[in-house]
């Protein structure tokens, strides 16, 4: 999948609003970028057991200290917020930067996008307070289209 149409998809899946690269149009392109770093990406950014990107990078968030955070987002109550600086410290260096990069923006105002917008996007990607069990973005984004 395209990083664009990705992006496209996760911008809508955001909701319509403003467009550009602080609005949900550009958060979609970095919360997408992201992604695609976790699928069948590094160590470091591999998938999780079940092979879905998604549930890699929650993962990782986790292990690096931000699980209340992430649970919350899955689950089906209150989502807890994060902040540029705790996403920032909880990805690789080299995964936030690529993702900025791709994006066309700084390293802090990728880092502040998705702390923004990931929480929103999660949560709507696990309406059951499950993760899906996509191997693949494809996968994890086709049941999404309609």
């Amino acid at each position: 999948m395209a990083g664009n149409d990705l992006g496209s998809l996760i911008g809508s899946l955001l909701g319509s609003g403003q467009s550009g690269q602080s609005g949900q149009n550009g958060a979609g392109k970095i919360l997408g970028a992201l992604l695609a770093a976790f699928n069948g990406g590094d160590e470091a950014t591999a998938a999780s057991s079940n092979g879905s990107p998604l549930s890699g990078l929650m993962d990782r968030l986790s292990r690096s200290g931000l699980v209340e955070q992430a649970q919350s987002w899955i689950g089906t109550g209150e989502n807890k917020p994060v902040n540029g600086a705790q996403i920032a410290e909880a990805l690789p260096d080299d995964t936030l930067k690529k993702v900025a990069q791709e994006a066309g923006v700084s390293t802090q105002q990728a880092a502040d996008e998705i702390a923004q917008f990931l929480p929103k996007a999660v949560d709507r990607l696990t309406p059951n307070g499950h993760l899906p069990q996509a191997h693949s973005l494809e996968e994890l984004f086709g049941a999404r289209r309609s």
